[in-house]
């Protein structure tokens, strides 16, 4: 029997103005040969929200600083079970769609396990993501993708001026419905 440590996180669907999203490459260290891609965020601390740890997480991770109130309702909710460095774990965790008409990733906030672990990143378009045999996640990311696509849509964060690193400032559910979902990244 597969004993699970349960974990809370926070992700962010990072769109650009050309429809992209930012996945970053990755490897879990006990099975170097599992490569995948995957969205901003991690785990959240001790009594931190959400929106707190989406907040934080995205500004480790790209150098965007956005308050926990600029991003929004979570776009989508999903319960996943995966193996990392040797320890099975069940996540629940929420996602956050940001708007940025484009942004340069500054990833000098990665800690010890994502700077040994994440081994680039890049910006795909669901076209891209769509026609690649690479692994993402979360499984489900083209239909929410979809799902969220209009800038229109009032859905998630917009960042209206963005120049680099330097600018100035991450339940139930259709995934609940579906069962728990396998896979995922824990930074």
């Amino acid at each position: 029997m597969t004993v699970y440590t349960p974990r809370h996180a926070a992700r962010v669907l990072l769109v650009d103005a050309d429809g992209r999203v930012l996945l970053f490459a990755g490897f879990d260290p006990a099975r170097p040969e599992h490569r995948y891609w995957f969205t901003p965020g991690g785990g959240l601390d001790p009594d931190e929200s959400p929106a707190a740890g989406a907040a934080r997480e995205l500004a480790e991770e790209t150098g965007l600083r956005l308050t926990p109130a600029e991003l929004g309702e979570p776009v989508w909710r999903e319960t996943v079970e995966y193996p990392f460095d040797g320890v099975w774990y069940r996540q629940e965790q929420e996602f956050f769609l940001v708007r940025v008409p484009s942004w340069e990733v500054d990833t000098a906030g990665f800690n010890d396990i994502e700077q040994a672990s994440v081994t680039g990143h890049r910006w795909w378009s669901a076209a891209e993501l769509a026609a690649s045999d690479e692994v993402y996640y979360p499984r489900e990311l083209l239909a929410i993708l979809s799902r969220v696509a209009d800038p229109g849509d009032s859905a998630g964060a917009t960042v209206a001026e963005t120049t680099g690193a330097n600018a100035p400032a991450g339940g139930s559910s259709a995934a609940d419905a579906a069962g728990d979902r396998v896979g995922g990244a824990p930074c």
